[in-house]
This record gives structure tokens, sequence and C-alpha cells, in this order.
């Protein structure tokens, strides 16, 4: 049985009091009354009530006086006023003072009882987004996890929530919005926190790779395999595996993943040792899952399997407000690193990163900087530092409707041009392996003298 609300009934006639204590006794609430001001302001001193019906009009201390002093002692206390004398202004007075509310005599049971239970759902409401901001707040985070937009609470919100329980996760988000630094929040918010999250990009391996690199393997059981190798399912064991660009493994891939998921044991490859793993599974892709289970192309058992709890990353585009706290981090980062005295960006330069629409999100945003602070001369980011298509061909607000393929084409050719065409490192800032890029430069047509 749920503690008992405790109210203070404070009025100088008798019958007003007795007639309330009664109503809200048989409502189940604790009652106790006080025939004026002083009296209630003395038991109000000494206990503690969750909500006081206080009368306006009151020889002695009135119940604006009460009031005030009863806001002195503590501004979130509860108190509605009953009033004989019902008027604009003063009910005006009544709540600029800090009432809850107001009720006119004759008192109408059915009404006093709805406000007296609005204010404390109300109140109870207050208490609890409190005690969720500060568990927020407690949210150990990894350091580059960076934001303090409404849009970036609501993910620690949600961290805060699945991280305590050992729900199956899958996050989801545009490539460069920081999946990974999600699903660590999640993990070293756990109970499984002392033991380690293991990453494993499914997207970046072949299938007969991917297999030995979750399951592991034994000496000689394929070519190569010259010694026996742990999988990351067995490293995992008592802490977390992230599965990344889930929604790119094979048919195969996905029937020995929704075993293991399942069961919780599996073989080596070319083992026959069942080995057995304590493990909370992670997940995050950039693709529709739904449409890949409707077009047959990833199973609907695994997909059930891995929707249980999703956390959704804005892109950066529709966060805006943590470009400058991610501009100042990452221009701490690199100085650090670079041995550079770089320290401010410049209010034009700032401008043009706030403007940008970002197709590669917090990623991009991160190589911007980077490059800005090698190209830079002086303390302080300016403009004619940023990579060339974000001062010269701003996508977001000039204006130019561009279809999908055109900006996929542009931010697949500014990022090769950036990078002198290492293929290596522009399919790994892209988040796509070689071949898809090879796949997209003949695509797209693209060449080094393209500009």
């Amino acid at each position: 049985m749920g503690k008992r609300e405790k109210i203070l009934i404070v009025d100088d006639e008798k019958i007003v009091r007795e007639s309330l204590y009664h109503w809200f006794e048989e409502d189940n609430y604790e009652v106790e009354t006080a025939e004026d001001g002083e009296t209630a302001l003395q038991k109000y001193d000494k206990g503690k009530y969750d909500i006081l019906l206080v009368d306006m009009k009151m020889p002695g201390m009135s119940g604006l006086d009460l009031l005030s002093k009863v806001k002195e002692i503590d501004k979130d206390a509860l108190v509605i006023l009953i009033t004989a004398f019902a008027s604009v202004p003063t009910a005006i007075t009544a709540l600029k003072n800090g009432a809850f509310d107001y009720i006119t005599k004759p008192v109408d049971p059915d009404e006093l009882a709805h406000t007296v239970k609005k204010a404390l759902e109300q109140r109870a409401l207050k208490i609890e987004n409190i005690q969720l901001k500060e568990n927020i707040d407690e949210i150990i985070k990894p350091d580059n996890l960076i934001g303090e937009s409404y849009q970036m609470r609501k993910v620690y919100e949600l961290v805060y929530s699945v991280a305590i329980t050992d729900t199956t996760v899958i996050i989801r988000g545009e490539s460069g919005t920081g999946k990974e630094l999600v699903a660590k929040a999640v993990h070293i918010n756990s109970s499984r926190k002392y033991f380690p999250i293991i990453t494993v990009n499914c997207g970046a391996l072949s299938e007969s790779l991917l297999e030995s690199e979750l399951f592991g393997h034994e000496k000689g059981s394929f070519t190569g395999a010259q010694f026996k190798r742990k999988g990351k399912f067995e490293m995992a064991d008592r802490g977390t595996i992230f599965l990344d660009e889930i929604g790119s493994i094979s048919p195969k891939m996905q029937v020995e993943l929704l075993r293991v998921i399942e069961k919780k044991q599996f073989n080596r490859v070319g083992g026959n040792e069942l080995i057995k793993s304590d493990f909370r599974v992670i997940t995050a892709t950039n693709e529709p899952l739904e449409e890949l289970v409707k077009a047959g192309k990833f199973r609907e058992d695994l997909y059930y399997r891995l929707n249980v709890f999703t956390i959704v990353i804005p892109p950066l585009r529709e966060r805006r407000d943590d470009i400058p706290l991610l501009v100042n981090f990452f221009i701490k980062k690199f100085s650090t690193a670079m041995n550079k005295k770089v320290k401010t960006v410049s209010k034009e330069a700032l401008d043009f990163l706030m403007n940008y629409n970002w197709p590669g999100n917090v990623r991009e945003l991160e190589n911007a900087i980077e490059r800005a602070m090698v190209v830079g001369k002086t303390n302080s980011i300016v403009v004619e530092d940023l990579p060339f298509h974000l001062s010269s061909n701003n996508l977001a607000l000039n204006g130019e409707i561009k279809s999908l393929a055109s900006m996929e084409r542009k931010f697949i050719l500014n990022t090769l041009n950036e990078n002198g065409w290492n293929i290596s490192k522009a399919a790994q800032i892209l988040e796509i392996d070689r071949v898809t890029l090879y796949n997209k430069i003949n695509k797209y047509n693209l060449s080094k003298n393209d500009y």
C-alpha cells in the first residue's frame, strides 16, 4: 500500500474544517486541520504536508499572508486558496504569490478533490522530471560524445533507460552521427561496464572473414589458420558485443547470428567444442532494415530479435545548436595533437559551419576542423582554412535544389580530392568498403580531374 498524501486544512469556520476533513479522510488522505494562520504555520514548520487548503479571509493572518510565509519555508509548497469573494484581482494576486489554484465557496467537493489530485499529479511529474534530468546529467559518456541540444538529451535519456537493463539495442542513424559512441555510452552505464565492449564492423568483412572474426577458428581450419584464435563473441563474455553495419551481413551469417544470439553458444570455425558466452548485443545500421526485410534480404526473425529497443541519433543538420560545442571540442583535440596554438574560430567561419548541410555529419565536421588546423596560419580558424566545398559550395542554404544522387556524387568526389584519391582512406571516411567506393566512382564517372 502506497504512502498517503498529507493535507493541512486551514479555515476559521469549524463546520468547513470538519466537512473538508471528512471528505478527504474518505478519499484516503491523511488530514490535519488548523483554525488560523498562526497555528497552521506552527504545524507546517514542524511537519511535512503534501498540500495545504487555506481560507483566504481569516482573523489575524490572512490566507495570502500564510501563503507568503509558507513559500518562504518551501518555495515548492502546494497551496490551494479558498475564497468566498471571487474576483479577477483576487485570483491574480493568489496565483502571483504562488498559489496552485483557488476555489470559491460554497465548496464543491468534486471540484476541490479534482483540483487537489491535479496539483499532486503535477508535483509528482515535476519531481520525476528533475530526477530524470539528474540521472541524464550523471550518465557517463565517452569523451567525444558531445551535445547538449534537445535532440541529444533525448538520446541520453534513452541511453539511461536501456543501459540499466540487459535488453538488445539497435542504434540507427546516418553515417558519421556517432553510433559507436552511443553504443559505448550504453555499455559503460550498464552492469557490464567492468568487462569489454567488442566492436565488429560487419560491412568491412567478407562472409568467410566475418564468420572467423565472430566465432574464432581452430588451428588448420582453413588455409592460413596457423593458430587457434578466439572470436569476438568469446571475447565479449560478460561484456557487450557491438555489431556495426548489421544490415550488410549475408543470409548465411544472418542464420548463424540468430542462433548464437538465441543460444549464447557456438563452435569455432573448424571446431567441435561448444563454447558458451554471456554477452549483450548492440547493433547499428544506417540502412532501412524494414525495407530489407520486405525485399527478402534480411531475415524477419533476426530483425525482431535485434529490434527490441531503438535509439535514433539525429543527423548534425537537425541539431545545429551543438555545432559550436563540437567545433570547440575538435579545436582542443587537434591543437593538442598537432601542438598548434589555434584556440578559436572566427564568426564568419562559424557561420559557414552552422549553415552547411553536413551530409557526413559529425565525422565530416571533425575532418573539416582537422584540415583547417593543418592549413591555418593564425590562432583562429577563418573561412579560408575550411575545405573548399564548405566555404564556396555551401549545400544547405544556397537555394539550389539538388538530387540525392548529385549530393552523393559531390560528397564522394570532395572526399576523394581531399584525401589525394587514397581509396582506402576515403572509403574509411565514407564508412563504405573499397569495392563499394570503386562502384560509386564508376557509377558517377569520377576522375582525378574533376573538381
